[in-house]
């Protein structure tokens, strides 16, 4: 033991003359160049000094810097480096603290910045309104409240068993929103370990596949034998609204693809209508090949002064509302089909009566024909190809008696 006194140490502080002064058995008083004052302890491992820093003083007396000079040599006496355990001790009180503060982050407000981080990625409002009320519906009163690291298994089991069977398209939707939300809450440090609402490997042990709990209803569709007699009446109304469903079967586009048009994605010289990456539903642009057919249609079309769409509504600057292609299709008596569904029409059609490759009629419908390393061979959208297909198809069904299938 040093004679080292709280005293001395005093005086040694007030001096604040740079240096270190032996307190004993390893221990030393330190004055920093900049008069700071601390506590070192100096010792051996495996034959190398280290220096292990005990606390500043005044903060930490004589007493106490001897008591824990004493801990840290009876370590070292072992072959136990005081330093590491230090650490390890730091390390245990840190996890155990961001363990304390992720239990106050609750899977509502993990999900809430999810949506608020990707909504500016989604396409539109509408996605970001869906996430909310599939969890507020679903999640949130099972869930919701709970920290994000306390999420299990039998709490999303108890989400969906009840609309596995009943409601599978959502049951499959909130699953996948649980799961994404669950993952970020593992990428800020908010839980550990596998995700509860993981499928593959998972879940898929636990619960019927999607496809076998019911088949998935397609959207329903009319037969491509029956399509040139319904064209035929449909061109005889004169509403706006009859010539978005006749522009969505020439084009086989989507409804919203066609009612959100602008005239500044058309180019009518070179035949062309271009609808940009964040219409569709890919995330792609997307070159339609106009047909004769398409283009007289968009050539008749009346320009109204004020509205960039090509099917103005009747508000002004939006464009025709989503359900007047619908009520179109119940005004001639075909209420049970939908307007997505002429796009299958389309492909029957080009399965049943052409020859084209599948690349092309995919193409046309603004399909994924690739992914992988396949897509990388993919660069060219077969835009002349596509526009025979068109024309054929056009001529097709602006034909009223059915014409023979393509050769």
């Amino acid at each position: 033991m040093g004679s080292l006194t709280t005293k001395t140490v005093e005086k040694l502080a007030k001096a604040a003359v740079a240096g270190l002064t032996n307190a004993g058995d390893g221990l030393y008083f330190k004055v920093g160049k900049t008069g700071g004052t601390s506590w070192i302890f100096r010792f051996k491992i495996a034959g190398k000094s280290r220096d292990m820093g005990l606390g500043r003083y005044p903060e930490v007396g004589l007493a106490e810097a001897r008591d824990k000079a004493t801990e840290a040599r009876k370590l070292a006496k072992t072959g136990t480096d005081p330093l590491a355990v230090r650490d390890a001790e730091r390390e245990a009180r840190k996890a155990a603290q961001q363990a304390e503060a992720a239990r106050a982050v609750t899977f509502r407000e993990v999900a809430a910045s999810y949506i608020a981080a990707h909504r500016a990625g989604w396409k539109n409002a509408k996605h970001a309104q869906q996430w909310e009320n599939t969890l507020a519906t679903y999640a949130h009163p099972t869930i919701g409240a709970l920290p994000a690291q306390d999420v299990t298994t039998a709490h999303v089991l108890e989400i969906l068993q009840p609309i596995w069977a009943t409601k599978p398209e959502t049951a499959s939707r909130v699953r996948n929103r649980i799961e994404l939300v669950l993952d970020a809450a593992k990428a800020r440090n908010l839980r550990q370990g596998e995700n509860p609402a993981r499928w593959r490997g998972h879940l898929d042990k636990l619960l019927p596949k999607r496809s076998r709990v019911r088949a998935v209803k397609s959207h329903a569709a009319m037969a491509w034998v029956e399509l040139p007699d319904f064209l035929a009446k449909l061109r005889k109304l004169e509403a706006i609204s009859a010539r978005a469903l006749e522009l969505t079967i020439l084009t086989a586009c989507r409804t919203s693809e066609v009612l959100e048009a602008t005239w500044a994605e058309v180019d009518l010289v070179s035949r062309t209508w271009t609808i940009p990456a964040t219409r569709m539903k890919a995330g792609k642009a997307h070159r339609i090949p106009l047909s004769d057919a398409a283009l007289t249609l968009l050539e008749q079309l009346p320009r109204f002064e004020g509205s960039s769409y090509l099917f103005s509504g009747l508000k002004a600057g939006k464009p025709l509302s989503n359900q007047a292609m619908t009520m179109t299709l119940r005004r001639l008596g075909k209420g049970h089909l939908t307007v997505h569904g002429f796009r299958s029409t389309f492909r029957d059609w080009a399965a049943e009566c052409t020859h084209y490759p599948r690349e092309v009629c995919e193409l046309a419908l603004a399909h994924q024909i690739a992914d992988g390393a396949e897509a990388a061979y993919w660069r060219s959208d077969i835009f002349e190809k596509r526009y025979a297909l068109m024309n054929d198809w056009a001529r097709y069904v602006t034909t009223p008696s059915p014409a023979d299938p393509i050769r």
